[in-house]
């Protein structure tokens, strides 16, 4: 167990001498992973105990896709500070080869997969706190790709950015990756 930690603080030692803390790009993607879950949990549980929105905006669906829009829009945010990140840092040797770069392909698609095959299944009020404003599912949604995957749209994300990040052969995104999948865990236990 031991000799595992230190591989792997050899590893996050050698993956921080590329990574300029202090750069702006990299301070603003980190905020803008940060910032976009605390923001729609913050909101979604205010929401909940208060139906201050859905007052607001005179119906809880209209209130529903109001936050769905405004966390695209933060999602877009954070997805290009985490790309101005990548690109003002320095790649990584090891990993700007084709074989590496197939890989970072393999999981941008199966990230995808999951997040559409996600939202498909679970309908814009279910991806988007619905249940916050009182719009209900009839039945747990148990298909793909809840049949194989608990949390896909978080797991499917974190894919996503670590694909990202390898065809970019950037440590600064694998860094910002493990941030993305640490804020999805905290998510997890926070909201189960």
């Amino acid at each position: 167990m031991g000799t595992q930690i230190q591989a792997d603080l050899c590893i996050m030692t050698r993956l921080l001498g590329y990574v300029d803390l202090s750069e702006p790009h990299f301070v603003a993607a980190v905020l803008a992973i940060v910032f976009n879950p605390l923001f729609w949990n913050v909101v979604a549980r205010w929401e909940h105990k208060t139906r201050k929105l859905s007052k607001a905006f005179g119906s809880p669906r209209l209130a529903c896709y109001t936050l769905g829009g405004a966390i695209l829009l933060l999602n877009v945010l954070r997805s290009h500070c985490f790309t101005q990140a990548m690109l003002s840092q320095p790649r990584m040797q090891s990993l700007d080869n084709p074989a590496v770069y197939h890989v970072g392909l393999a999981l941008l698609g199966v990230g995808g997969v999951f997040v559409l095959s996600s939202f498909l299944a679970l309908g814009f009020t279910g991806t988007f706190l619905g249940d916050y404003f009182g719009i209900l599912k009839e039945a747990r949604v148990t298909m793909f790709p809840f049949s194989v995957l608990d949390n896909p749209m978080y797991w499917g994300s974190t894919a996503i950015y670590l694909g990202w990040a390898i065809v970019h052969a950037s440590p600064t995104g694998l860094l910002l990756t493990a941030l993305v999948a640490l804020i999805y865990m905290v998510a997890i236990v926070y909201e189960e």
